[in-house]
C-alpha cells in the first residue's frame, strides 16, 4: 500500500508539471496570437465571436454528455467503451451541428449581424472534431499520461496562430478568429490521433452506453447548466449594448480566464484521476485535494492580483489604446479568478468521488443565484460594469456553496479549507500594497509594469520565505525532486 502510495504521487507529481507545461506553453502562444490579433481586428469583431463561442461552448458540453468523464472516473472501462461512448458523442454532435446550421439566418438576424451567418456554420464544425478529441483526452488523463496532451496543444497553437494572423493580415476579418479557433482544435485532434493508439471502431454496447451514461447525464446537465450560465451574460450584453461592448467585457473576461486555466487547468484534470484512483480511501483523498487547493490558490491567487495590478499598463503596452475600455472588466475579473481553485477544487472532489448528484444539485442553486444576479443587473439597472460586478459577489457565495457538501464526503469542512487558503490571500494582500504606489510613478508601460511585477514578486515570495509558508516550502521540494530525476 505504501509503494502504491508513493507511485501515486510520482505520478500524480509528474503528470502535474506536465499539464502545467501544456497549458502554459498553450496560452503564452495564444496570449501572443490574440495579442497580435487584437491589434489587427476591432473589439466589435471579437464581440462576434464571443456570441458564436456561445453556441461552441454549450454544445461541446452537450456532445461530450459528461460521458468522457464517466470515462476517467469508472474503475471497468475497456476500449470497447470507448468506441461506444465515441459513436454516441459523434451522431449528437451531427445534430447539434444541423440545428446550428439552420439556426444560423434567424442568430444573426437577431443580433443584426447578417455576417454572422457563415463564420458561425464554419466554426461550430468544432463540435464534430471534439466528438474525438473527447475520447483522446480522456484516455490520456485516465492514464496520467499528460506528456502527450503537451506536445498536442503546444503544436496547435503554434499552427492555428499562424493560420489566424495570416487571415487577420490578409483582411479576413471575423474569419481570422473563425480560422484560428477551429484550426486549433483540428490540429490538437490530430497530434493527439498520431499518439494515443486507441482508434474508434464499429463498436457499440447498448448496456454499456447505459451504465455509462447513468453516472454522465448528472455532468451534462450539471455542464449544460454551467456553460449555458457563463454565455448567458455575452448573450444579453450582445443584446441589449452592443458588439463593441460585448467585445471590451470578453477581452478583459479573456487573460484572467487564460491564466487562470493555465494554472488550474493544470491541477484540477491530474487531481480528479488521482483521486478517482483511491476513492476508497478517504484519508488519501483528502490529503490529495488539500493539497490540490493550498499549491493552486498559492499559485492562482497572486498571479491575478499581479494581473490586476498593472492591468492598465499592459493593456497600453500590448493591446493599445482602443482597448482600454477594457481595464475595469479585467480587473474584475481578476478577483473571479482568483476565486477558481477554491471552486474547482471542490467541484473536482465530487466528480472524483462519484458523487455527480451533489455536483448537479449544487450547479442548480448556484445558476439560481447567478441568473437572478445577471438579469436584474442587465434588465433593471441596464449597467455594463454592474453585471461584471455582479459576478464578482457571485463568486464569494458560490464559494462556500461548493465547499459545503465536502464536510461530509471527505471530511473537509469549509473553516478547514478558508485555514488553508488563508496563507496565499495574505501574502497576495501585502504584495499588492506595496506593489500599488509604484504605479503613480511617471514611467513608461514597460518600465512601470516590470517595476510593479518586480516589487510584487519580490514581497510575496520574501514573505513567503520569511514565515516558512508550507506551500512555497512544497513547491520548491517537488521541484528540485523532479529536475533532480530529469537530470539522472
Amino acid at each position: 500500500m505504501a509503494v502504491q502510495k508513493r507511485d501515486l504521487k510520482s505520478a500524480t507529481i509528474s503528470s502535474l508539471f506536465w499539464k502545467l507545461f501544456e497549458q502554459g506553453g498553450s496560452a503564452l502562444i495564444q496570449l501572443v496570437v490574440q495579442i497580435v490579433m487584437a491589434r489587427l481586428l476591432a473589439p466589435a469583431e471579437f464581440g462576434a465571436l464571443a456570441i458564436m463561442l456561445v453556441f461552441v461552448n454549450v454544445g461541446n458540453v452537450i456532445v461530450q454528455s459528461g460521458l468522457n468523464t464517466a470515462i476517467i472516473q469508472a474503475p471497468d472501462v475497456t476500449e470497447r467503451d470507448y468506441d461506444t461512448v465515441f459513436w454516441m458523442s459523434l451522431a449528437i454532435s451531427a445534430v447539434l451541428y444541423a440545428a446550428v446550421y439552420l439556426a444560423a439566418p434567424a442568430v444573426a438576424d437577431f443580433y443584426s449581424m447578417p455576417a454572422l451567418i457563415w463564420p458561425l456554420r464554419v466554426l461550430v464544425l468544432i463540435l464534430v472534431v471534439n466528438a474525438y478529441n473527447a475520447i483522446q483526452e480522456a484516455i490520456v488523463a485516465r492514464m496520467l499520461d499528460f506528456n502527450k496532451t503537451f506536445r498536442a496543444t503546444v503544436s496547435a497553437a503554434l499552427v492555428s496562430g499562424v493560420a489566424g494572423i495570416s487571415v487577420a493580415v490578409l483582411g479576413g476579418g471575423l474569419w481570422a478568429l473563425v480560422v484560428q479557433q477551429l484550426s486549433f482544435q483540428v490540429v490538437k485532434c490530430v497530434a493527439l490521433a498520431i499518439q494515443v493508439p486507441w482508434k474508434p471502431q464499429p463498436v457499440f454496447e447498448g448496456d454499456r452506453a447505459v451504465v455509462l451514461f447513468r453516472f454522465g447525464w448528472k455532468l451534462l446537465v450539471s455542464g449544460v447548466l454551467d456553460q449555458a450560465y457563463q454565455s448567458l451574460s455575452d448573450l444579453i450584453i450582445g443584446r441589449v449594448f452592443t458588439s463593441s461592448d460585448l467585445g471590451y467585457v470578453n477581452q478583459g473576461k479573456r487573460y484572467p480566464q487564460a491564466l487562470g486555466i493555465v494554472l488550474d487547468g493544470a491541477i484540477q484534470p491530474v487531481m480528479l484521476s488521482a483521486v478517482s484512483r483511491v476513492q476508497e480511501d478517504l484519508v488519501q483523498v483528502k490529503r490529495l485535494v488539500r493539497r490540490a487547493l493550498k499549491t493552486s490558490t498559492f499559485l492562482i491567487v497572486p498571479a491575478m492580483l499581479a494581473f490586476a495590478l498593472v492591468a492598465r499598463p499592459l493593456v497600453l503596452l500590448l493591446l493599445g489604446e482602443k482597448w482600454l475600455p477594457a481595464v475595469p472588466f479585467l480587473q474584475m475579473y481578476c478577483l473571479i479568478y482568483a476565486l477558481l481553485p477554491i471552486n474547482t477544487t471542490n467541484l473536482q472532489s465530487l466528480n472524483g468521488m462519484g458523487r455527480s448528484d451533489i455536483f448537479l444539485k449544487l450547479e442548480v442553486i448556484k445558476k439560481a443565484i447567478g441568473v437572478s444576479l445577471i438579469c436584474f443587473t442587465a434588465f433593471v439597472l441596464r449597467n455594463l460594469y454592474a453585471i461584471v460586478a455582479a459576478q464578482v459577489i457571485a463568486g464569494f457565495v458560490y464559494n462556500f456553496i461548493n465547499a459545503f457538501p465536502n464536510r461530509k464526503v471527505i471530511g473537509y469542512s469549509y473553516g478547514e479549507q478558508m485555514r488553508d487558503v488563508l496563507p496565499a490571500f495574505g501574502l497576495a494582500a501585502a504584495a499588492f500594497a506595496a506593489g500599488w504606489p509604484v504605479g503613480m510613478l511617471a514611467l513608461p508601460n514597460i518600465v512601470l509594469v516590470l517595476l510593479q511585477l518586480l516589487v510584487f514578486a519580490a514581497v510575496y515570495v520574501g514573505l513567503a520565505w520569511l514565515l516558512h509558508v508550507e506551500e512555497f516550502t512544497y513547491l520548491l521540494r517537488n521541484v528540485g525532486q523532479l529536475l533532480g530525476k530529469r537530470r539522472g
